[in-house]
């Protein structure tokens, strides 16, 4: 039986709403605390947050069904995921909750946990979780929420990791960062700035309702402005809890996911760091990183959409490097999780090293034209039961005779299914993508 609340990355929804209500975040709260209490009585349990109006009530209702569970509850107040990770495989806690909803608007909020080796917790656990939690709401508890206060330091300690890491000084460094008014605001500026370089910073101001809004990650257009207005060497966008970092080089142009896996799975390769010569990616990279990582010698393997899967498969494999073209990239040496503040230390570090910017270190990667249609759906269908829908993609696939992709796959927080069409002409690809997005309207739109 699939589960009901857990997706690809944790519990997601409308702040206030079903599976975000109260009652839900409360029962959570205590079923969490019951499944960690079973390994250790009376466990110590982080929770941090970005910076979402609705961040401190759930937090609250989280804490008052940890507590009801024995757990003792330390908040960090604003942070980022990885941060949360970092500080639960490093401190005395058992399991860390980080309330957000990444790159979603404000009105969205989420529920991330961790277990104490920085993990995100697996599939089977969750389960349990997630049973517990149905269990608790049948029986119609009364929330008790916890009154918090922020456990001063821990983001320092982050923040302290982050800079011990640096390898080189970043002085006369010109940088423009959008942190997208999220868990990164004071963080981001404070890392590269105590490294020595001048920073520009952007979205910096988070009122509750503003994170993500036009600006971070997905909205790259005024950190393009403000790189070439300020001739910075370098931009960088966050999204709202930091986990990943998307690149704007000093030409303006975007440096996605799979630009960033090119310059460090290279780097690494060169320096001996990149175990088996192997990075681990999803089924939305494109092929022109794939093409370019085998003329390097680097094997790339392809795994579902979610650096939770990405994750599980470089420990499988004991690879060093994996990541998502979102941005999303793991540099397992250092981390359990994707980290844009790691990342993008990392790249302009291998930069600075190379004497060069980012435009060179990516001149040769080839973007195959890509096009992505998400369509708003009723309910999730086999492709087996929508034989128009499979008709399309066929006839795609023919046509493509093994020079293009088409990948077709449901949102694992959200009522969308995503199309991405993929081939080396730009007019085709849109063709294509428009006619498999249409017979998905016809079928089961919203």
């Amino acid at each position: 039986m699939g589960k009901q609340l857990f997706g690809t990355d944790g519990i997601r929804g409308v702040a206030g709403e079903y599976p975000l209500d109260p009652a839900t975040v409360y029962a959570f709260g205590l079923a969490l605390g019951r499944d960690v209490a079973a390994a250790q009585p009376n466990p110590e349990i982080l929770i941090g947050a970005d910076t979402r109006e609705s961040g401190p009530w759930i937090a609250e209702m989280v804490a008052g069904g940890l507590e009801q569970a024995g757990a003792r509850v330390r908040y960090a107040g604003v942070i980022t995921t990885p941060g949360v990770a970092y500080l639960t495989r490093t401190g005395p806690f058992l399991a860390g909750v980080m309330i957000s909803a990444s790159h979603n608007p404000y009105r969205d909020n989420g529920l991330k946990v961790f277990a104490h080796n920085g993990f995100k917790l697996p599939d089977a656990e969750e389960n349990v979780i997630e049973r517990e939690i149905l269990r608790l709401r049948d029986e119609a508890l009364t929330p008790q929420p916890a009154r918090l206060g922020v456990d001063g330091g821990w983001d320092r300690q982050y923040l302290d990791f982050l800079a011990s890491l640096a390898t080189v000084r970043f002085e006369g460094v010109k940088l423009a960062m959008d942190c997208g008014n999220g868990a990164a605001y004071r963080l981001g500026p404070e890392l590269f700035r105590r490294l020595g370089a001048e920073v520009t910073t952007l979205c910096t101001e988070p009122n509750g309702r503003n994170i993500n809004l036009q600006c971070g990650a997905l909205h790259l257009e005024g950190l393009q402005q403000a790189v070439l207005a300020a001739g910075a060497d370098f931009g960088v966008a966050f999204d709202g809890d930091a986990d990943r970092a998307i690149f704007v080089a000093k030409s303006g142009k975007v440096m996605n996911g799979d630009a960033v896996l090119l310059v460090l799975a290279r780097a690494m390769k060169a320096a001996g760091h990149l175990k088996a010569d192997t990075l681990v990616s999803t089924v939305m990279s494109n092929l022109g990183l794939e093409k370019a990582l085998e003329r390097a010698g680097i094997r790339m393997v392809r795994m579902p959409v979610g650096d939770k899967y990405v994750l599980e498969e470089m420990v499988r494999l004991g690879a060093s490097l994996g990541g998502e073209q979102s941005g999303h990239v793991i540099l397992r040496e250092y981390a359990t999780t994707g980290d844009g503040m790691l990342t993008a230390l990392r790249v302009i570090e291998t930069a600075l090293r190379a004497g060069t910017g980012l435009d060179e270190l990516t001149a040769d990667l080839r973007v195959y034209p890509q096009k992505l249609v998400n369509v708003r759906i009723r309910e999730k269908k086999g492709l087996t039961e929508l034989p128009s829908v499979a008709r399309e993609i066929e006839h795609v696939e023919a046509a493509f005779a093994g020079t293009g992709r088409v990948l077709v796959r449901f949102s694992g927080t959200e009522p969308l299914a995503r199309v991405m069409v993929e081939g080396q002409d730009a007019q085709q690809v849109e063709n294509f993508s428009a006619r498999i997005a249409d017979a998905i309207r016809r079928e089961m739109g919203a």
